[in-house]
């Protein structure tokens, strides 16, 4: 599956500009979110913003940007399926094949000493684990990264091939399947603590 279009929305954006640099310069279009979406753009590499994708504006503090179908719907669509192919083209769904995202600092948030519960509960990401899991579900099309640590390898395949091979895309839909559980479990043990309260 050649990569045609990655979106990157990242809270961590350790190496995240040279990684969309290098995707750019492989001829990969760029969809992007607030703060990851200044970064890229600041740093001269063209990239589209989400709400120019979904015609709806990022709302409730940047709690609702990306659950929509222009997204999920590009992320989930099984590429061979005609029936999907034809609802992408009768929705004027463009495919996302890469998608490059970490989590809000939820972590970080809880070990501040005096961390309220309602900052917490802020920091406790959405449209990420959605986009994260999607992306995971549909690893047969679609490269999923969570770990900064992945972006030279993945940039250098798609560089190379044009996409990224079949056994590297499950590889890394487990590993976010792992990060996403890690994540939740954190966020449950964290409430747990404060029902003891």
């Amino acid at each position: 599956m050649k990569i045609k279009r990655a979106l990157i929305s990242v809270s961590d954006k350790t190496g995240v500009v040279d990684f969309a640099r290098a995707l750019h310069e492989s001829g990969v279009e760029i969809v992007s979110t607030g703060g990851t979406m200044r970064a890229i753009k600041e740093a001269g590499i063209p990239v589209i913003y989400v709400s120019d994708v979904t015609g709806f504006p990022e709302i409730m503090n940047g709690r609702v940007k990306t659950l929509n179908p222009y997204i999920h719907g590009g992320i989930l669509a099984v590429r061979d399926n005609p029936e999907h192919v034809r609802e992408m083209q009768e929705h004027k769904i463009t495919g996302i094949d890469l998608v490059a995202v970490n989590l809000y600092p939820f972590k970080e948030t809880i070990a501040k000493p005096d961390v309220t519960l309602a900052e917490a509960i802020e920091n406790i990401d959405i449209g990420g684990p959605a986009m994260i899991r999607a992306a995971a579900k549909n690893f047969k099309f679609v490269t999923v990264v969570t770990n900064p640590s992945r972006y030279q390898a993945v940039a250098d395949m798609v560089r190379k091939q044009g996409e990224v091979d079949d056994h590297t895309r499950m590889e890394l839909a487990q590993e976010a399947f792992a990060h996403t559980a890690a994540y939740d479990d954190m966020i449950q043990k964290y409430l747990a603590e404060q029902l003891k309260k």
